[in-house]
């Protein structure tokens, strides 16, 4: 049974390290007392963030605030701002949780952005050409998100295609399809205002002492806390985990592997349509040219977060701050009057870093 069957934030376990029999030199030597406490330390560092991965991307987090409100002042650490920051990252922000899933599993998707906008363009159709009302719009939206997962799923624990491969090649159907279905047309505000007023409902909003939120993103934080409990608490969680770790060894112990693939890869299609639903509220608009760096924000943000592209380690709120901070470092920066590329060379750094960490973290397991 693989270790990532037992409980914790990261479905993996890690056992103390035997104390290592003293040698007589040990006894006499000044410096060896001393390499031993600094290791010991260090190894636990390794063991803490084995467990719990989202701590680094948390720091992170908060350095960045503490810097830019230090830098900016109270136009940062106004409610407005920081609200402002959570509207702009609703979007990737629940993308992101669909992203985790499949990457929590050494998998990959790079059709998220197009099943989303996917979803949108036939909620708009079905409004503009059809005649449906809105909430059943919406659902048929929510639908083919659902059965691009299905078809993702299938591929992959079914004919057991790479999913780098097989996202690569969805993501330009699933593209393709967009363009053509919508004939490139885009369904302006007004005529969804008019026609289909629930297509926009996740993009009002409601003040809390002075902070404006929309219903988009009290969807991510519901998205964010229910997946989180299901990675933390169920047992199909920790087979995501198990999965993750070694697909092998987790079939053998009695995980049925397959059904938890398509699970992962259902419920991303189905995650990524309601990213859609919020992304029209939060636009204004049913475009066929949104979302289109989607897929790269969404990994970007796993990375940042914590979450081991090798699979089997991470979590929905480490990848949540990832998002955060790159909302953060974007708004930050453009409101310091920093040119746009600073926040692409420092996103970048920390995609780097982040995996530089992972990679050392690892060891802790070898």
């Amino acid at each position: 049974m693989p270790s990532a069957l037992q409980n914790g934030e990261n479905g993996v376990s890690t056992q103390p390290l035997e104390p290592a029999a003293a040698s007589p030199d040990s006894q006499t030597s000044v410096s060896g007392p001393h390499f031993s406490s600094d290791r010991s330390f260090i190894k636990r560092i390794q063991h803490i963030l084995h467990r719990t991965p989202s701590i680094v991307p948390l720091l992170v987090l908060l350095m960045a605030v503490i810097g830019f409100s230090i830098l900016l002042g109270h136009r940062f650490l106004s409610p407005f701002t920081l609200t402002l920051i959570l509207q702009q990252v609703s979007v990737i922000g629940i993308v992101t949780v669909a992203q985790t899933l499949i990457i929590l599993t050494a998998g990959i998707d790079l059709s998220v952005g197009a099943i989303m906008v996917l979803s949108t363009v036939v909620m708009g159709q079905a409004v503009m050409h059809y005649g449906f009302p809105g909430p059943l719009a919406v659902g048929l939206g929510l639908f083919v998100g659902l059965l691009c997962g299905v078809i993702n799923g299938w591929l992959v624990a079914n004919i057991k295609l790479p999913p780098f491969i097989v996202t690569l090649g969805t993501w330009q159907i699933y593209l393709a399809t967009n363009y053509l279905y919508s004939n490139n047309e885009s369904i302006q505000f007004q005529t969804l205002q008019a026609k289909a007023p629930a297509l926009l409902f996740l993009g009002n909003t409601f003040n809390v002492l002075g902070a404006s939120f929309t219903y988009g993103v009290i969807l991510m934080f519901l998205l964010v806390a229910l997946f989180a409990y299901a990675l933390f608490k169920t047992s199909w969680g920790r087979y995501v985990y198990a999965v993750g770790d070694d697909s092998e060894s987790a079939r053998l112990a009695g995980v049925r592997t397959k059904h938890i693939l398509y699970s992962v890869y259902i419920l991303s299609g189905l995650i990524c349509a309601l990213a859609g639903w919020v992304m029209v509220g939060r636009v204004g608009a049913v475009t066929p040219q949104a979302g289109e760096l989607t897929n790269i924000s969404s990994i970007t943000a796993v990375v940042i977060g914590g979450v081991s592209l090798f699979g089997g380690r991470g979590s929905i709120y480490g990848a949540f701050f990832g998002g955060l901070i790159v909302g953060v470092f974007t708004l930050g920066l453009r409101m310091a009057g920093f040119d746009p590329q600073w926040t692409y060379l420092l996103i970048g750094a920390l995609i780097i870093v982040a995996v530089m960490v992972d990679q050392w973290i690892r060891k802790v397991s070898a």
